[in-house]
C-alpha cells in the first residue's frame, strides 16, 4: 500500500489533524509574507553581504517554504479524495497534452482546478 494512500486513510479518519495542516498552511504562507515585508531592508542587507551564499540560502528558503505550504495543502485536502481513486499521484492535463504554448498550459491548469473545485464542494 502506497504511503499516500495510508496518509488519505488516516485524514479520512482525523479530520481534525488534517484540518491541522490545512490551517499550518495559511499560517505559513501569510506568515512567511508577513516576515518578507516586515523584515525586507534586513533580508536584503543581509544578501547583499555575501551574495552566493546568502542569496542562495534565500532563494533554497524560499523554495522550501512553498514546498511546505503545498505539502501542508495536499495533506490536508487529503480528506476529501474518494474511495475509488487507486492512483495516487496525478499531474493536470496540461503536462500530459498541452502544447508549448504557456497559454495552452495555463488554459488546462485552468481546467483542472475547476474540476478540483468541484469535487471538493
Amino acid at each position: 500500500m502506497p504511503v499516500c494512500s495510508n496518509i488519505r486513510s488516516y485524514m479520512r479518519h482525523h479530520e481534525r489533524v488534517a484540518d491541522l495542516f490545512s490551517l499550518l498552511a495559511v499560517v505559513l504562507l501569510f506568515g512567511s509574507i508577513w516576515v518578507a515585508i516586515e523584515f525586507q531592508s534586513e533580508i536584503i542587507a543581509w544578501a547583499r553581504a555575501n551574495i552566493i551564499v546568502h542569496g542562495s540560502a534565500a532563494i533554497l528558503a524560499l523554495v522550501l517554504d512553498v514546498f511546505l505550504v503545498i505539502l501542508f495543502l495536499n495533506v490536508g485536502s487529503a480528506r476529501f479524495s474518494d474511495e475509488s481513486d487507486e492512483t495516487c499521484f496525478r499531474t493536470f492535463r496540461g503536462r500530459r497534452h498541452g502544447g508549448p504554448s504557456i497559454g495552452t498550459a495555463f488554459g488546462n491548469w485552468l481546467d483542472h482546478m475547476e474540476q478540483v473545485s468541484k469535487k471538493h464542494r
